[in-house]
């Protein structure tokens, strides 16, 4: 087939202007184009009153050969790509070690699901619930202030992206197709699928919860099996020399390889293979791996508040008279500023017609994320508005203060993440509602009284108070910088009664637990598979899963080369 690409519409136009798009593209008459698919759709608003789609096309013509010849210099005209997903290995008859996977967001789903459907029946162990007695969990904490620290946002089946917008476009480089892989099997458990074609899709928190269902179902059809409430408490290891294939000489690092998992009930289970899938939010794990002498270095995040507008003014600022137009939906936005003081202020899991959400996971600490349905037709659009950090400033007592971690080391991160949710949690009250400000009186430096138009979604509830004590001096300046510069690209951004609520810090991952770049195992300990967001390597859903993909394949030729 012929891909066709940057195809330019009028977004009212009818749909047999597609096809006449094609004919034109490629100078055929109607009789030499067999069929044609819509591949994918975007939308240029750069100008709000003048919006158009583009779409890119698969097509099928008599004359393919004829045209990719003609056209063979024209780079929006080339053959279709092979985006078919080919397992790289099935397991031996006689499989001696079976897989574990520690952890089951998207990243640890697909590796279990990848392994499962090449017949290696991998033990998947979640630290928390399945997904409906997570969302019951979740939710509840959201009513009554009740925290299960091993059952809400952050841990679960299904992982924090599952009370999130559900977004699942990244800017990962992707040059195996191994997004299409993972939509796919998304719309084969329930999915909308226009998720395979629409620029921007997302599918929601309640169309997540039973995708998450079915596709545990068929790694249990396929011989795997899911154990909840199972938290990993110890990875043993065995000391080795060196191996340049597997493991690399770090100074101060024994190289090791792994033996098997002890459980938070005490259960051991042998193997060694193990997928290292824990989220950003695993922390407890975070040192026990550190105390096991798995190598860890500190990497870069960000940190921030949560920024709440009525939908309305977001579409009519990106959309103009177009606003409400079905197929563009609920406007979303992304926005950088770069700082006078040399720091970084960007948005960040914008949610559009969504709400505020509580995302504690541990006790007397409060933060804060951003959740959509997939109808997006809250009234408010949220989205975290957050300052880069780097590990400099983790214990820099001059630069962050009260905030500062009395600790120099590769977990310093750790603390300093700590300490904002303490004090995010001080400031709302210590019973977990959230510290709220108006932008306008952030901007001015004074404490708010009440909401005015934009009514804060957050549950369980808010405080009004002053922000200006919950974030390092330089986060609270660059954010005061930053809020005036984005309405200069979003008319209305930093309205007065916009609010604003702390804290955001689990952006990313404080650490990265890194792996060599051939074998995707840990650099210093054979059969540990750092994997997604937790090891550094993702951020969202559909980075997760791809990540989760590339485990797999690595996993699954590294067993069937050993036996």
């Amino acid at each position: 087939m012929i891909r066709l690409t940057n195809i330019k519409l009028a977004l009212d136009h009818q749909e047999h202007e597609i096809e006449q798009a094609i004919l034109t593209k490629l100078a055929i008459k109607k009789v030499q184009l067999v069929n044609f698919t819509v591949f994918k759709r975007g939308y240029d608003a750069r100008k709000k009153n003048n919006i158009f789609l583009i779409y890119t096309l698969d097509v099928e013509t008599k004359v393919n050969d004829e045209l990719l010849a003609q056209f063979s210099d024209d780079t929006q005209v080339k053959v279709t790509p092979d985006m078919s997903y080919n397992f790289v290995s099935q397991a031996p008859q006689d499989l001696t070690s079976r897989p574990v996977v520690i952890g089951m967001g998207p990243c640890g789903l697909f590796v279990g699901l990848l392994l499962a459907q090449m017949g290696f029946k991998p033990i998947i162990l979640e630290r928390g619930q399945d997904v409906r007695q997570r969302t019951k969990d979740t939710f509840g904490f959201w009513r009554k202030k009740i925290l299960n620290t091993e059952s809400n946002v952050q841990f679960g089946e299904g992982g924090a992206g599952t009370f999130s917008d559900g977004k699942l476009y990244s800017q990962v480089k992707d040059p195996k197709h191994y997004s299409r892989k993972v939509l796919h099997e998304f719309v084969k458990a329930g999915a909308p699928e226009e998720i395979l074609f629409v620029s921007k899709p997302h599918i929601g928190t309640f169309k997540l919860v039973t995708m998450v269902e079915k596709m545990r179902a068929e790694i249990f059809a396929l011989g795997g099996e899911v154990r909840f409430n199972q938290r990993v408490d110890k990875i043993h290891f065995t000391d080795v020399d060196g191996n340049a294939c597997t493991t690399q000489g770090i100074e101060g690092y024994q190289n090791k390889k792994v033996t098997g998992v002890t459980l938070s009930n005490g259960d051991h289970i042998e193997t060694s293979y193990i997928a290292l899938a824990i989220g950003h939010s695993a922390r407890d794990t975070f040192e026990m791996l550190f105390d096991a002498g798995v190598y860890i270095k500190p990497k870069p995040f960000s940190v921030g508040f949560r920024i709440e507008h009525e939908q309305s003014v977001i579409d009519e600022a990106r959309f103009g008279d177009n606003a409400g137009n079905e197929i563009l939906g609920s406007a979303d936005y992304k926005l950088v500023h770069h700082c006078s003081n040399g720091r970084s202020v960007y948005s960040f899991c914008m949610c559009p017609g969504g709400t505020v959400v509580a995302a504690a996971s541990e006790e007397g600490r409060l933060v804060t994320n951003g959740m959509s349905q997939y109808s997006r037709h809250e009234r408010n659009a949220n989205s975290a508005i957050v300052v880069g950090i780097e590990p400099a400033d983790f214990s820099n007592k001059s630069a962050s203060g009260e905030f500062a971690s009395e600790r120099d080391h590769v977990l310093a991160g750790i603390d300093f993440q700590r300490k904002l949710e303490e004090k995010a949690f001080r400031l709302g009250g210590e019973n977990y509602d959230a510290p709220v400000q108006l932008v306008g009186d952030f901007l001015a430096g004074r404490k708010s009284g009440k909401h005015g138009s934009v009514t804060p979604s957050y549950k369980p509830g808010v405080t009004y108070c002053d922000l200006s004590e919950s974030l390092p001096d330089y986060a609270i300046a660059a954010i005061r910088e930053a809020l005036p510069a984005f309405e200069k690209k979003i008319k209305g951004f930093s309205m007065a009664e916009a609010t604003l609520t702390a804290v955001e810090t689990r952006t990313s991952s404080p650490i990265q637990i890194t792996r060599d770049k051939e074998t995707m195992q840990s650099l210093n300990s054979q059969g540990l598979y750092p994997a997604g967001e937790g090891a550094g390597y993702a951020g969202g859903i559909l980075s997760a899963a791809i990540d989760g993909i590339k485990i797999a394949e690595a996993m699954a030729l590294a067993i069937t080369a050993e036996q």
